[in-house]
């Protein structure tokens, strides 16, 4: 009994897993199709919206090593994204001044006017994708 007892949770808790997915995956299509005629993904916005949220009176600048915390990349998928963000424009790099070894970027006046024409739209998209999304329940 106890095996099936296992069993029946096991599938349940894969099964919500999978919803998580399905739900990512429906996500992240929908972005990439309302930010692509900006020249955008869905991780380049979201680079540009956390450095958005950065405080002015820190000049907007923020750790590449702070941001990697933040988005869902790996270290060299960031640095490539964000190589690619300055040779847009949007972004710039600089040397830290408390830390030489520490690399920061903030946006640029380019980055930060495509950024508030995309935002309504990206809202409006993420509030599409997951209107009536709700947290998977362990029952059936």
């Amino acid at each position: 009994m106890r095996c099936m007892e296992t069993d029946a949770a096991g599938t349940r808790l894969a099964r919500r897993w999978r919803g998580i997915l399905a739900v990512h995956a429906r996500t992240m299509c929908e972005l990439d199709r309302v930010l692509h005629p900006y020249g955008l993904g869905a991780s380049d916005f979201e680079v540009l919206d956390l450095l958005a949220s950065e405080p002015f009176e820190d000049g907007g600048q923020c750790r590449v090593q702070n941001l990697a915390d933040r988005v869902h990349l790996s270290q060299s998928a960031l640095s490539r994204l964000i190589g690619r963000l300055v040779r847009e424009g949007l972004v710039e790099r600089s040397v830290c001044a408390e830390d030489r070894r520490g690399v920061s970027v903030c946006l640029t006046a380019k980055g930060r006017a495509l950024h508030a024409e995309v935002l309504p739209l990206h809202r409006a998209a993420l509030a599409r994708a997951l209107d009536g999304c709700r947290p998977a329940t362990d029952h059936g």
